[in-house]
């Protein structure tokens, strides 16, 4: 891989890694559904008209929007309000143990002792976290896996759907996602208006940064790389983000580094890294 290209994964490795922190900000000032809301309105008002899609895949779409926009980025929003930002990066990669998991049940996919050692790993890894103090109960432990299992649930429902081009994917999701997500924060959310009035250039910046940068920006940079080169050269760069956002949580959030987090962060990271590495035509798609 060219230095060039190689620099343009970091680059989105380092924009996914700021994306977590850059929640934690946003939800500090909005209410999680209503910052999910918003960045889902703008993803769509910048894809959606530059990106058309076939009235057949629309039922796809819509199915697609509950499973990634509601189930993962909406409780991904929430969980990160109650959890740390580098345990909170961590958990979302169990989302690959699950994708891993769900295509040996529905797609009958082998699982092979390299991706069992790395499911063993991954799960050991969540339960030492739960034990640790950054997880202060068990509602955003159970909050973040649901949400990664959303995001497994997605990548299986995308390798089994029409194919549909990348950016006009998370324009339409994003659109069907709106009145869903809308909908959860006006029944389970309050001072939604007060919150927008009073949200400083922080908060307005977290919901542009989330839409714009991780899921405009980064996601076009990253298929582009994808199609230039073999998938099994570009996806092992994904296992640098937990890494990155474990750091950057320390260093601009003042994130303990205690035991819990790196050992049972590091049996996550390894056991994603004997899962990802032994498959090669895995094409992620992330927040």
């Amino acid at each position: 891989m060219p230095l060039r290209d190689f620099l343009l994964g970091l680059l989105v490795i380092v924009i996914w890694s700021l994306n977590i922190i850059v929640i934690k900000v946003g939800v500090a000032e909005l209410p999680p559904l209503l910052m999910t809301t918003l960045r889902f309105i703008l993803v769509a008002a910048l894809l959606v008209p530059f990106y058309p899609v076939a009235r057949a895949q629309l039922p796809f779409l819509v199915l697609l929007s509950i499973t990634f926009g509601s189930l993962h980025f909406a409780l991904l929003f929430i969980g990160l309000g109650q959890a740390e930002a580098g345990t909170g990066a961590l958990l979302v990669q169990m989302g690959t143990p699950f994708a891993t998991l769900l295509a040996v049940v529905f797609l009958k996919e082998k699982l092979g002792p390299k991706r069992l050692a790395g499911l063993l790993l991954s799960f050991a890894g969540v339960v030492v976290l739960a034990g640790g103090p950054t997880l202060p109960s068990p509602l955003p432990l159970t909050i973040l896996l649901l949400s990664a299992f959303g995001w497994a649930v997605s990548q299986l429902l995308i390798k089994r759907g029409p194919p549909i081009a990348p950016l006009a994917l998370a324009g339409w999701v994003a659109l069907f996602a709106v009145p869903q997500v809308a909908l959860g924060s006006w029944l389970f959310e309050q001072n939604q208006w007060q919150a927008i009035t009073q949200a400083s250039w922080l908060g307005w910046g977290a919901v542009a940064y989330t839409a714009i940068m991780s899921s405009i920006a980064a996601y076009g940079i990253w298929y582009a790389l994808l199609r230039r080169h073999p998938v099994n050269r570009v996806v092992p760069m994904t296992l640098l983000t937990p890494v990155f956002a474990v750091g950057l949580g320390a260093l601009l959030m003042g994130d303990p580094m205690g035991f819990h987090k790196l050992v049972g962060g590091g049996l996550v990271v390894a056991g994603v890294a004997l899962i990802v590495l032994n498959v090669g035509k895995q094409r992620p798609t992330r927040a």
